[in-house]
Protein backbone atom coordinates (compact mmCIF):
# COMPACT_ATOMS: atom_id res chain seq x y z
CA UNK A 1 0.00 0.00 0.00
CA UNK A 2 1.86 3.24 -0.62
CA UNK A 3 2.28 5.62 1.79
CA UNK A 4 2.73 9.40 2.42
CA UNK A 5 3.93 11.75 4.80
CA UNK A 6 1.15 14.14 6.20
CA UNK A 7 4.09 15.16 8.88
CA UNK A 8 7.14 14.40 10.21
CA UNK A 9 7.03 10.92 11.60
CA UNK A 10 3.42 10.53 10.62
CA UNK A 11 3.20 8.31 7.47
CA UNK A 12 -0.68 7.32 6.32
CA UNK A 13 -1.92 4.94 3.43
CA UNK A 14 -3.23 6.45 0.55
CA UNK A 15 -6.43 4.87 1.29
CA UNK A 16 -7.64 5.34 5.37
CA UNK A 17 -10.36 3.00 6.75
CA UNK A 18 -13.31 5.24 7.99
CA UNK A 19 -15.15 4.70 10.94
CA UNK A 20 -18.31 6.42 10.58
CA UNK A 21 -20.35 3.12 9.35
CA UNK A 22 -19.16 1.77 12.30
CA UNK A 23 -21.14 4.85 14.10
CA UNK A 24 -24.39 4.22 16.13
CA UNK A 25 -27.24 4.50 13.98
CA UNK A 26 -25.90 2.75 11.30
CA UNK A 27 -27.45 -0.55 11.91
CA UNK A 28 -26.20 -3.14 14.71
CA UNK A 29 -22.35 -3.48 14.55
CA UNK A 30 -20.78 -6.71 16.14
CA UNK A 31 -17.75 -5.67 18.13
CA UNK A 32 -15.74 -8.58 17.75
CA UNK A 33 -16.10 -8.62 14.21
CA UNK A 34 -15.85 -5.10 14.06
CA UNK A 35 -12.28 -5.59 15.47
CA UNK A 36 -11.25 -8.67 13.73
CA UNK A 37 -11.84 -6.53 10.27
CA UNK A 38 -9.48 -3.92 11.82
CA UNK A 39 -7.21 -6.65 12.43
CA UNK A 40 -7.66 -8.11 8.77
CA UNK A 41 -7.16 -3.94 7.20
CA UNK A 42 -3.81 -3.63 9.02
CA UNK A 43 -2.65 -6.47 8.27
CA UNK A 44 -2.95 -6.10 4.70
CA UNK A 45 -1.44 -3.10 5.19
CA UNK A 46 -4.06 0.04 5.22
CA UNK A 47 -3.24 1.42 8.93
CA UNK A 48 -4.92 4.36 8.82
CA UNK A 49 -7.69 4.69 10.56
CA UNK A 50 -10.20 7.44 10.89
CA UNK A 51 -13.01 8.54 13.61
CA UNK A 52 -14.33 10.80 15.55
CA UNK A 53 -15.65 11.75 19.21
CA UNK A 54 -19.15 12.31 17.56
CA UNK A 55 -19.17 8.19 15.56
CA UNK A 56 -20.77 7.20 18.90
CA UNK A 57 -18.37 3.77 20.18
CA UNK A 58 -16.19 4.02 17.18
CA UNK A 59 -13.16 5.30 19.56
CA UNK A 60 -13.71 3.17 22.23
CA UNK A 61 -13.60 -0.14 19.79
CA UNK A 62 -10.51 1.18 17.71
CA UNK A 63 -9.01 1.37 21.51
CA UNK A 64 -10.02 -2.10 21.85
CA UNK A 65 -8.44 -2.97 18.37
CA UNK A 66 -5.08 -1.47 19.49
CA UNK A 67 -5.30 -3.10 22.34
CA UNK A 68 -6.38 -6.57 20.43
CA UNK A 69 -3.56 -5.86 17.69
CA UNK A 70 -0.45 -4.85 20.27
CA UNK A 71 -1.15 -8.72 21.99
CA UNK A 72 -1.25 -10.29 18.64
CA UNK A 73 1.28 -8.43 16.07
CA UNK A 74 3.70 -7.03 18.73
CA UNK A 75 4.35 -2.61 19.27
CA UNK A 76 6.47 -2.80 16.37
CA UNK A 77 3.67 -3.70 14.11
CA UNK A 78 1.27 -1.54 16.43
CA UNK A 79 3.34 2.03 15.75
CA UNK A 80 1.85 1.85 11.88
CA UNK A 81 -1.08 2.13 12.88
CA UNK A 82 -2.26 5.55 12.58
CA UNK A 83 -5.41 6.93 14.29
CA UNK A 84 -7.02 10.12 13.00
CA UNK A 85 -9.79 11.59 15.43
CA UNK A 86 -12.04 14.37 15.21
CA UNK A 87 -12.97 17.78 17.87
CA UNK A 88 -16.41 18.41 16.98
CA UNK A 89 -18.14 20.62 19.87
CA UNK A 90 -21.67 20.53 19.38
CA UNK A 91 -23.52 23.53 18.11
CA UNK A 92 -25.45 24.19 20.88
CA UNK A 93 -21.90 24.55 23.13
CA UNK A 94 -19.77 26.87 20.99
CA UNK A 95 -20.76 30.14 22.22
CA UNK A 96 -19.91 28.61 25.78
CA UNK A 97 -17.04 26.65 25.04
CA UNK A 98 -14.17 27.27 27.60
CA UNK A 99 -10.34 25.57 27.66
CA UNK A 100 -11.58 23.25 30.19
CA UNK A 101 -14.74 21.98 27.53
CA UNK A 102 -11.55 21.11 25.10
CA UNK A 103 -9.29 19.56 27.18
CA UNK A 104 -11.39 17.42 28.74
CA UNK A 105 -12.85 16.55 25.30
CA UNK A 106 -9.41 15.47 24.25
CA UNK A 107 -8.79 13.39 27.59
CA UNK A 108 -12.14 11.82 26.50
CA UNK A 109 -10.69 10.51 23.60
CA UNK A 110 -7.08 9.59 24.87
CA UNK A 111 -8.49 7.06 27.06
CA UNK A 112 -10.91 5.57 24.76
CA UNK A 113 -8.14 5.15 22.16
CA UNK A 114 -5.70 3.95 24.74
CA UNK A 115 -3.18 6.53 23.65
CA UNK A 116 -0.85 8.42 25.77
CA UNK A 117 -0.96 10.92 22.78
CA UNK A 118 -3.08 11.49 19.73
CA UNK A 119 -2.02 11.07 16.19
CA UNK A 120 -4.11 13.89 14.52
CA UNK A 121 -7.17 15.40 16.53
CA UNK A 122 -9.09 17.27 12.81
CA UNK A 123 -11.20 20.32 14.40
CA UNK A 124 -14.59 21.36 13.24
CA UNK A 125 -16.63 23.91 13.76
CA UNK A 126 -20.32 24.07 12.63
CA UNK A 127 -21.27 27.91 12.64
CA UNK A 128 -18.56 30.41 11.60
CA UNK A 129 -21.24 33.63 13.23
CA UNK A 130 -20.10 32.08 16.59
CA UNK A 131 -16.10 33.69 15.35
CA UNK A 132 -14.23 31.70 18.02
CA UNK A 133 -13.21 29.31 15.73
CA UNK A 134 -9.42 30.39 15.65
CA UNK A 135 -9.21 30.80 18.97
CA UNK A 136 -10.33 27.17 19.93
CA UNK A 137 -7.91 25.82 17.23
CA UNK A 138 -5.33 27.65 19.47
CA UNK A 139 -6.21 25.95 22.72
CA UNK A 140 -5.46 22.94 20.82
CA UNK A 141 -2.29 24.05 19.68
CA UNK A 142 -1.64 24.79 23.29
CA UNK A 143 -2.68 20.96 24.12
CA UNK A 144 -0.27 20.15 20.92
CA UNK A 145 2.68 21.65 22.92
CA UNK A 146 1.50 19.67 26.35
CA UNK A 147 1.71 16.35 24.59
CA UNK A 148 -1.84 15.26 24.39
CA UNK A 149 -1.86 15.72 20.76
CA UNK A 150 0.71 14.89 17.69
CA UNK A 151 -1.09 16.88 15.03
CA UNK A 152 -3.83 19.21 14.32
CA UNK A 153 -5.64 19.08 11.16
CA UNK A 154 -9.09 20.72 10.14
CA UNK A 155 -12.41 19.33 8.91
CA UNK A 156 -14.33 20.98 6.08
CA UNK A 157 -13.42 24.80 6.93
CA UNK A 158 -13.17 26.69 3.49
CA UNK A 159 -10.81 28.61 2.35
CA UNK A 160 -11.07 31.68 4.26
CA UNK A 161 -11.48 30.23 7.78
CA UNK A 162 -8.58 27.68 7.18
CA UNK A 163 -6.23 30.31 6.11
CA UNK A 164 -7.08 32.30 9.37
CA UNK A 165 -6.88 29.56 11.73
CA UNK A 166 -3.27 29.31 9.84
CA UNK A 167 -2.14 32.89 10.14
CA UNK A 168 -2.28 32.64 13.80
CA UNK A 169 -0.30 30.04 14.05
CA UNK A 170 -2.39 27.07 14.30
CA UNK A 171 0.33 24.62 12.88
CA UNK A 172 -2.81 22.54 10.45
CA UNK A 173 -1.21 19.59 8.79
CA UNK A 174 -4.60 18.34 6.71
CA UNK A 175 -8.06 19.59 5.81
CA UNK A 176 -11.05 16.34 5.37
CA UNK A 177 -13.00 17.93 2.79
CA UNK A 178 -15.94 15.95 0.82
CA UNK A 179 -14.14 15.34 -2.58
CA UNK A 180 -15.63 13.60 -5.80
CA UNK A 181 -15.56 13.79 -9.17
CA UNK A 182 -19.09 14.80 -8.69
CA UNK A 183 -18.01 17.75 -5.89
CA UNK A 184 -14.73 19.84 -6.95
CA UNK A 185 -15.55 21.86 -4.25
CA UNK A 186 -12.02 22.03 -2.86
CA UNK A 187 -10.35 22.60 -5.97
CA UNK A 188 -11.59 25.62 -6.71
CA UNK A 189 -9.65 27.60 -3.98
CA UNK A 190 -8.91 25.50 -1.19
CA UNK A 191 -6.69 22.92 -2.65
CA UNK A 192 -3.94 25.77 -4.03
CA UNK A 193 -3.95 27.05 -0.59
CA UNK A 194 -3.30 24.24 0.93
CA UNK A 195 -0.36 23.60 -1.26
CA UNK A 196 1.17 26.79 -0.24
CA UNK A 197 0.70 26.15 3.26
CA UNK A 198 1.60 22.32 3.17
CA UNK A 199 -1.59 21.06 4.28
CA UNK A 200 -2.57 17.86 2.88
CA UNK A 201 -6.39 17.09 2.10
CA UNK A 202 -7.86 13.84 3.68
CA UNK A 203 -10.81 13.49 1.43
CA UNK A 204 -14.25 11.35 1.98
CA UNK A 205 -17.23 11.13 -0.26
CA UNK A 206 -15.16 10.01 -3.01
CA UNK A 207 -17.78 6.90 -3.50
CA UNK A 208 -20.69 9.15 -2.79
CA UNK A 209 -22.09 7.01 -0.17
CA UNK A 210 -21.98 3.87 -2.75
CA UNK A 211 -23.86 5.76 -5.40
CA UNK A 212 -20.60 5.56 -7.28
CA UNK A 213 -21.46 1.67 -7.88
CA UNK A 214 -22.71 -0.86 -10.36
CA UNK A 215 -25.68 -1.26 -8.65
CA UNK A 216 -26.58 1.98 -9.15
CA UNK A 217 -25.70 1.89 -12.84
CA UNK A 218 -28.63 1.56 -15.41
CA UNK A 219 -30.85 2.02 -12.12
CA UNK A 220 -33.89 4.57 -11.87
CA UNK A 221 -33.47 7.47 -9.83
CA UNK A 222 -33.40 6.93 -6.33
CA UNK A 223 -36.57 8.36 -4.34
CA UNK A 224 -37.30 9.43 -0.54
CA UNK A 225 -37.43 7.92 1.68
CA UNK A 226 -33.45 7.37 1.42
CA UNK A 227 -31.89 3.76 2.60
CA UNK A 228 -30.45 5.54 4.88
CA UNK A 229 -28.99 9.13 5.27
CA UNK A 230 -25.69 9.36 3.72
CA UNK A 231 -27.87 8.26 0.24
CA UNK A 232 -30.04 11.07 1.13
CA UNK A 233 -26.43 13.67 1.39
CA UNK A 234 -25.02 12.59 -1.65
CA UNK A 235 -28.00 12.37 -3.71
CA UNK A 236 -28.47 16.15 -2.99
CA UNK A 237 -25.19 16.62 -4.71
CA UNK A 238 -25.99 14.44 -7.41
CA UNK A 239 -28.68 16.97 -8.03
CA UNK A 240 -26.24 20.14 -7.95
CA UNK A 241 -23.75 18.45 -10.27
CA UNK A 242 -26.59 18.45 -13.09
CA UNK A 243 -29.08 15.06 -12.20
CA UNK A 244 -29.74 11.62 -12.55
CA UNK A 245 -29.49 11.27 -16.04
CA UNK A 246 -25.36 12.96 -16.31
CA UNK A 247 -24.69 10.88 -13.30
CA UNK A 248 -25.74 8.09 -15.32
CA UNK A 249 -23.28 8.67 -18.07
CA UNK A 250 -20.63 9.18 -15.36
CA UNK A 251 -20.86 5.75 -14.22
CA UNK A 252 -21.16 4.32 -17.77
CA UNK A 253 -17.65 5.85 -18.44
CA UNK A 254 -16.51 4.73 -14.96
CA UNK A 255 -18.17 1.00 -15.69
CA UNK A 256 -15.89 0.47 -18.78
CA UNK A 257 -12.66 2.23 -17.39
CA UNK A 258 -13.43 -0.75 -14.60
CA UNK A 259 -14.07 -3.24 -16.59
CA UNK A 260 -10.66 -2.60 -18.69
CA UNK A 261 -8.76 -2.28 -15.38
CA UNK A 262 -10.23 -5.14 -13.71
CA UNK A 263 -11.61 -3.55 -10.43
CA UNK A 264 -15.03 -1.53 -10.27
CA UNK A 265 -16.65 1.51 -10.33
CA UNK A 266 -15.99 3.01 -6.71
CA UNK A 267 -11.97 2.12 -6.95
CA UNK A 268 -11.90 4.11 -10.14
CA UNK A 269 -13.72 6.95 -8.87
CA UNK A 270 -11.27 6.76 -5.60
CA UNK A 271 -8.17 6.49 -7.61
CA UNK A 272 -9.24 9.59 -9.79
CA UNK A 273 -9.71 11.94 -6.62
CA UNK A 274 -5.96 10.51 -6.07
CA UNK A 275 -4.90 11.69 -8.59
CA UNK A 276 -6.17 15.85 -7.69
CA UNK A 277 -3.42 18.19 -6.51
CA UNK A 278 -2.72 18.53 -1.77
CA UNK A 279 -4.55 14.95 -2.24
CA UNK A 280 -2.71 12.80 0.56
CA UNK A 281 -5.74 10.32 0.83
CA UNK A 282 -8.98 8.70 0.38
CA UNK A 283 -10.82 7.66 3.15
CA UNK A 284 -13.09 4.55 2.54
CA UNK A 285 -16.12 3.62 4.56
CA UNK A 286 -15.63 0.43 4.57
CA UNK A 287 -17.72 -1.45 7.31
CA UNK A 288 -16.31 -4.82 6.93
CA UNK A 289 -13.60 -6.52 4.63
CA UNK A 290 -16.04 -7.81 1.88
CA UNK A 291 -14.09 -5.12 -0.53
CA UNK A 292 -10.67 -4.90 1.11
CA UNK A 293 -8.81 -6.58 -2.00
CA UNK A 294 -10.47 -3.79 -4.21
CA UNK A 295 -9.72 -1.16 -1.81
CA UNK A 296 -5.82 -2.06 -1.11
CA UNK A 297 -5.12 -1.81 -5.22
CA UNK A 298 -6.97 1.34 -5.77
CA UNK A 299 -3.90 3.16 -5.51
CA UNK A 300 -2.20 0.99 -7.87
CA UNK A 301 -4.82 1.33 -10.85
CA UNK A 302 -3.36 2.53 -13.62
CA UNK A 303 -5.43 5.39 -14.93
CA UNK A 304 -4.51 6.83 -18.61
CA UNK A 305 -4.86 10.40 -20.34
CA UNK A 306 -7.83 8.67 -22.10
CA UNK A 307 -9.33 7.50 -19.53
CA UNK A 308 -8.99 11.02 -17.80
CA UNK A 309 -10.45 12.87 -21.11
CA UNK A 310 -12.94 10.41 -20.86
CA UNK A 311 -14.48 10.98 -17.49
CA UNK A 312 -13.77 14.79 -18.10
CA UNK A 313 -16.08 15.16 -21.37
CA UNK A 314 -19.24 14.14 -18.96
CA UNK A 315 -17.62 16.22 -16.17
CA UNK A 316 -17.55 19.39 -18.74
CA UNK A 317 -21.34 18.89 -19.00
CA UNK A 318 -21.61 19.62 -15.00
CA UNK A 319 -22.96 21.95 -12.88
CA UNK A 320 -20.23 23.08 -10.41
CA UNK A 321 -21.69 22.54 -6.99
CA UNK A 322 -21.95 25.94 -5.40
CA UNK A 323 -19.66 27.55 -3.07
CA UNK A 324 -16.52 26.93 -1.06
CA UNK A 325 -15.92 23.34 0.34
CA UNK A 326 -18.95 22.86 2.84
CA UNK A 327 -21.00 26.14 1.96
CA UNK A 328 -23.90 24.65 1.44
CA UNK A 329 -24.14 22.15 4.64
CA UNK A 330 -23.55 25.57 6.45
CA UNK A 331 -26.71 26.38 5.69
CA UNK A 332 -28.88 24.55 8.33
CA UNK A 333 -32.01 25.60 6.80
CA UNK A 334 -30.82 24.33 3.30
CA UNK A 335 -32.05 20.98 1.75
CA UNK A 336 -27.89 19.72 2.70
CA UNK A 337 -28.17 21.48 6.02
CA UNK A 338 -30.92 20.01 7.43
CA UNK A 339 -29.26 16.18 6.59
CA UNK A 340 -26.55 16.79 9.22
CA UNK A 341 -26.87 16.17 12.96
CA UNK A 342 -25.55 19.25 14.99
CA UNK A 343 -25.35 18.40 18.69
CA UNK A 344 -24.11 14.34 18.89
CA UNK A 345 -21.99 15.09 22.01
CA UNK A 346 -24.53 16.65 23.61
CA UNK A 347 -25.80 12.67 24.70
CA UNK A 348 -22.30 12.11 26.29
CA UNK A 349 -21.44 9.87 23.30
Amino acid sequence: MQTVELAPGHRITRVIKGGWQLAGGHGAVDRDAGIKDMIAFADAGITTFDCADIYTGVEAMIGDFRAEYKRVRGAEALSAVKVHTKFVPDLGNLATLTREDVAKAIETSLERLRMERLDLVQFHWWDYEIDRQVEVAGWLADLRQQGKIANIGGTNFDTAQMQRILDAGVPLVSMQVQYSLIDDRPQRALAAAAEKAGVQLLCYGSVGGGLFSERMLGMPEPQPPFENRSINKYKLIVDEFGGWALFQDLLEVLDAIAKARGTDIASVASRAVLERPSVAAVIIGARNRNHLERNLAIPGIALSSEDFDRINSVLARANPVPGDVYTLERDRNGRHGSVMKYNLNKAGH
